[in-house]
């Protein structure tokens, strides 16, 4: 039976979608030839909507569970659908998505809000000149806390509206066109707003079997668009939801050509035409990061992301991003983020390497080198000085002579910091010049950092040496880079397994508060121990090991498989011994490993991997 626009609809809207991509996973994926022939269209596609669907159940359990046990409004979950999708976006099409949500919840949820008034332009017949509240076309009046046929019109288009704008160089016959095809439907029927949703996916449906005469790349390979295959698989879900009747099946994912396919010019028939920006052709690396930065700093970012490569997509706002940009210097993107606000969840894929992992597995690794090439007083074999020059090194800030000496043994060299006294970008250049390298990675290992490693990083180029900056956030994630480092391999490979290695790491610090002050977990006393994971204050404990016990719970309840302890100075070793026996006996199959960090300000730095 119909069902209104309301909270419990959006619930069933995300599970419907993602029953819905779960099918046509696979489908979608085969069909991928744009704008990269990478194959995971519909893997990125159910990823994204299935982050969405979590934040929503997220929402409904929140609500749950509250001292009132009250249920959440659409604002509510419109909202954490959005939010939801945006952090879990993955891929292109996946990117784009979230903002298309995004855009129906900006609508949605003031609608709901004010009572959703009536827009005065874009309604369709009958509906442009309503009442707030009064009945659609349908003959039902929206429930209290539901959208009406017009708040959904208004919804689609805002989405079409806001993913152009998303989009550095929108290009027709993508999902981009799709999503307009479903706002102009929806402008154009009257009814109820079911009847809404099943012309905006028959308008949806309609667009996608045009895509292949508006983009070469799809007609040389005899397919649709693989996004837009997927937002018409979303919107199937929203028609479904609102009416109670499953939406007229899409034709299949890849139509059997009536006339032989056009043969391309090199003599490859459609099925090995690359795409455009393919693997052969076009940037060799996909970067996506969540980013917070004002919207000012995220301008000046798609200007220069913009010159570094192509299929840029920022989406969000309200302080929060996801990037999405394709580029030969993987480094160079992230540094971008680190000049524009705080990146994290750093994701960066080589478009070759699916192929790759699915002829062979990955070789071993070898570990990283004791000791640096070229640092001063090493010798060649014959007992002679080395003359050549280090082809890469490692350029790390510690916060204590333990790690510094960790650092060395993994064959980086290592600027130590002192208590207040955080080191200069010149100081980053000189430990760059003293390696002697082509290129060097920086391990800033600290947020407030970020802007000295990258104004180092750039120094460094104008000198002739190619430089990256990871944005480590802590030491932890510092040493779980060095463990992936290889020499050996590419500098954009090596940068991707150090960068990944580091974002797969969470982290947490012990501090003694100095005196009374306001946190995230309520207000600490002089001497209270503070736990901090990922740079926030998460627990107020009066004795350290068992704060630390209280830190290492809540972060190994998400999930881990390895512990690093970095004891600070003067910290007695019976606190790690306890520490490790905690872990041991409360959290299966999880390893911990101990180093002597020495920092002086920090008691203990913790990282989960």
């Amino acid at each position: 039976m119909p069902h209104t626009l309301d909270a419990d609809a959006v619930r069933m809207w995300c599970g419907l979608a993602l029953d819905a991509l779960g099918r046509a996973r696979a489908d979608i994926d085969a069909i991928n030839v744009y704008p990269v022939a990478d194959g995971d269209t519909g893997t990125n596609l159910y990823l994204t909507v299935e982050s969405a669907a979590q934040a929503v159940d997220a929402a409904f359990n929140g609500h749950a569970a509250s001292a009132a046990a009250s249920r959440p409004t659409l604002a509510d979950v419109v909202r954490a659908m959005a939010h939801g999708a945006l952090i879990g976006a993955r891929g292109n099409s996946g990117t784009i998505l979230a903002q298309l949500l995004r855009g129906m919840a900006d609508v949605l949820a003031d609608g709901a809000a004010a009572g959703d008034p009536p827009a005065g332009d874009g309604a369709g017949a009958g509906d442009c000149d309503a009442p707030a509240g009064a009945a659609d076309a349908g003959g039902r009046a929206p429930a209290a806390g539901a959208a009406d046929a017009d708040g959904l019109r208004r919804a689609l288009r805002r989405a079409a509206d806001l993913a152009y704008l998303a989009v550095a160089h929108p290009v027709e016959g993508t999902v981009l066109t799709v999503a307009v095809a479903a706002a102009d439907g929806a402008e154009r029927a009257a009814g109820d707003v079911a009847a809404v949703a099943r012309a905006a996916y028959e308008g949806a449906r309609t667009a996608l079997r045009a895509t292949p005469g508006q983009l070469d790349v799809l007609a040389r390979a005899g397919v649709v668009d693989a996004g837009g295959y997927g937002l018409v698989t979303v919107l199937g879900g929203l028609a479904e939801a609102l009416s109670g009747e499953s939406p007229a099946a899409l034709a299949p994912a890849r139509p059997r050509p009536a006339t032989p396919a056009p043969v391309a010019s090199d003599g490859q028939g459609p099925g090995a035409c690359p795409a455009d920006g393919a693997p052969d052709g076009g940037p060799a690396f996909e970067v996506i990061y969540l980013l917070e930065a004002d919207d000012t700093a995220v301008t000046a970012l798609r200007e220069r992301l913009d010159a570094l490569g192509d299929s840029l997509v920022v989406v969000g706002g309200d302080g929060l991003w996801n990037v999405h940009v394709h580029v030969d210097d993987a480094g160079a993107a992230v540094e971008a983020g680190i000049q524009a606000g705080r990146p994290y969840r750093v994701r960066i894929t080589h478009f070759g390497a699916a192929a790759r992992k699915a002829g062979a597995g990955a070789p071993d690794r070898p570990g990283p080198a004791a000791v640096l090439p070229d640092q001063p007083g090493t010798q060649n074999p014959t007992g002679g000085p080395r003359a050549e020059r280090a082809t890469r090194a490692v350029v790390a800030v510690v916060p204590g002579d333990g790690l510094a000496a960790l650092c060395a043994e993994a064959g980086a060299t290592a600027v130590a910091t002192r208590p207040g006294e955080p080191p200069a970008s010149g100081e980053l250049v000189d430990a760059v010049r003293r390696t002697a390298a082509r290129e060097v990675v920086l391990l800033p290992n600290d947020t407030e950092l970020h802007h000295t490693a990258a104004a180092a990083a750039a120094q460094a180029r104008a000198e002739g040496v190619r430089a990256a900056v990871i944005p480590t956030r802590s030491a932890v994630q510092g040493i779980a880079a060095l463990a992936v480092h290889e020499p050996g391999r590419s500098f954009d490979e090596d940068v991707v397994a150090m960068t990944s290695a580091a974002g797969a790491t969470r982290y947490a610090e012990l501090a003694v508060a100095e005196r009374q002050s306001w946190t995230m977990a309520g207000v600490c006393q002089a001497g209270d121990v503070l736990g901090m994971i990922d740079g926030d204050v998460a627990l107020i404990g009066s004795e350290l090991a068992a704060t630390a016990e209280a830190v290492l719970d809540r972060m190994l309840a998400s999930g881990g498989e390895m512990v690093t302890l970095v004891l600070g100075a003067g910290l007695p070793d019976e606190v790690a011994e306890q520490l490790e026996r905690h872990v041991r006996e409360g959290h299966f199959a999880v390893d911990t490993v101990v180093y002597q960090g020495g920092q002086p300000t920090a008691p203990l730095i913790i990282g989960i991997e």
